[in-house]
């Protein structure tokens, strides 16, 4: 699709009015899609749209700070807000890859907030699909979604892609006619990223796209399923105990194994589902019917003859410690908000106080291994006081979906945060997705 026909439907598809933040490193992506958003919604003043702007400075390179200010000119000179947000503090020695994306939302997420948008975009293109896609097929046989066109960010912040189906050549040749440069990150350039030697090695042919949408469709009927699944056949007990009762075992095997392993994610506190061959054991185990147990992702798995039940294993959970007014994820299941004065102290509760009512209606050892999983607050080395306690928020957190929520798992993932008595998610700022409806 040309950037231009791209931007005309992702403007036509916004819920409508709407604050708008352009994601801009200097690079032709960003200033393509910035240009583009702005020249659109100039031949259509009536839009209801306006744009904000934010470029993130990692302080990686001794260049960046001008960049950001070259940025800031080019911004400044259409009228568009715009403001530099650096990514402060010591850098990681490895995986700093992964450690700048993280810290780019956060970032871009607190830039948002500041300038007042309701939604952020950034300039994704076909190209960065077909290098996702190739880098994922060398570690799966799966087919991918690739990279989402619709991201909620820490339940905050929807991130849109509007230029994901267009290619790079035509926003820069979009940029060109315009007289318009742009910045090359030299990183871009540095082979010792595997994105750097995918890009390099990929062809140009376009298979890819049709792929993304296959396994696209395919994702979003499993959610609408598994939401089905979650209501007719799976019991949450006491916030900690998973049970899925003997009917659910035996439902379509693929939406089985898209809620099972996402259930298993957030049981175990694990940002992303178990793997394939694991995936295979645990589906093969439930299948078989005969009473037991195993360990898959964190939890433990209790096949009985009333269902079968997950609760987080009691191995490899680490303490948290949070000073006043700290916040912080414990074990990737809970999140904790220290509102007190006191250093709080987070732990698993090892110790057991069983409501002997609330057990006999499921099995002792599942829920005792269930409350043993549950988070501790304590404070001087002894347990908070009732005071104290109100102080301390502590709510469930979904390790795959809370900080990066694709809109292909939207509609499972909001069903399951009723089934947890959470908030529901925010929804897409979309009244349409590929022109259709929504």
């Amino acid at each position: 699709m040309s950037p231009e026909a791209a931007i005309g439907r992702f403007l036509t598809s916004l819920k409508t009015p709407a604050r708008i933040l352009v994601a801009i490193s200097g690079g032709s992506d960003s200033t393509g899609l910035l240009l583009l958003l702005f020249e659109a919604l100039k031949a259509t003043p009536n839009a209801r749209i306006s744009l904000c702007a934010a470029t993130v400075d990692h302080a990686l390179r001794s260049g960046s700070a001008d960049e950001a200010r070259d940025v800031a000119a080019l911004c400044g000179s259409l009228g568009i807000p715009h403001n530099t947000v650096v990514w402060q503090g010591e850098k990681p020695k490895t995986g700093i890859m992964a450690a700048a994306r993280e810290a780019r939302y956060g970032l871009l997420a607190e830039a948002a907030e500041a300038l007042g948008a309701d939604l952020i975009v950034t300039g994704h293109t076909a190209d960065d699909q077909r290098e996702t896609l190739q880098m994922r097929g060398k570690r799966t046989e799966q087919l991918s979604t690739g990279i989402a066109d619709a991201v909620l960010f820490d339940r905050r912040f929807w991130i849109l892609r509007p230029l994901l189906f267009s290619s790079r050549a035509d926003i820069r040749r979009f940029l060109s006619t315009r007289g318009v440069h742009w910045i090359d990150d030299p990183s871009n350039e540095d082979m010792k990223y595997e994105r750097v030697q995918t890009r390099r090695q990929l062809s140009l042919n376009m298979v890819a796209e049709t792929d993304v949408d296959t396994a696209a469709q395919r994702r979003l009927a499993y959610s609408s399923s598994g939401v089905k699944w979650l209501d007719s056949y799976f019991r949450l007990h006491g916030g900690l105990l998973g049970q899925v009762i003997p009917d659910g075992l035996r439902q379509d095997p693929a939406v089985f194994d898209y809620a099972l392993g996402r259930l298993t994610a957030v049981f175990g506190g694990q940002p992303f589902v178990p793997g394939r061959v694991q995936m295979e054991r645990l589906l093969a185990f439930a299948a078989n019917g005969k009473p037991g147990r195993m360990t898959v992702g964190r939890v433990v798995f209790d096949l009985r003859r009333d269902g079968l039940y997950l609760a987080r294993e009691s191995r490899g959970i680490l303490p948290l410690k949070l000073q006043p007014g700290e916040t912080g994820v414990w074990d990737g299941r809970f999140f904790v908000r220290n509102g007190s004065t006191d250093v709080i102290h987070v732990d698993a509760a090892h110790a057991i106080d069983i409501d002997e009512g609330s057990s006999t209606r499921f099995p002792k050892a599942a829920w005792k291994r269930a409350t043993a999983s549950a988070p501790a607050l304590s404070a001087h080395n002894v347990p908070l006081s009732a005071e104290i306690g109100r102080l301390v928020e502590v709510t469930p957190h979904f390790a795959p979906f809370d900080r990066f929520l694709t809109r292909f798992d939207f509609t499972f993932a909001d069903r399951l945060s009723a089934v947890f008595s959470r908030a529901p998610y925010a929804e897409p700022p979309l009244r349409s997705i590929d022109g259709k409806t929504i």
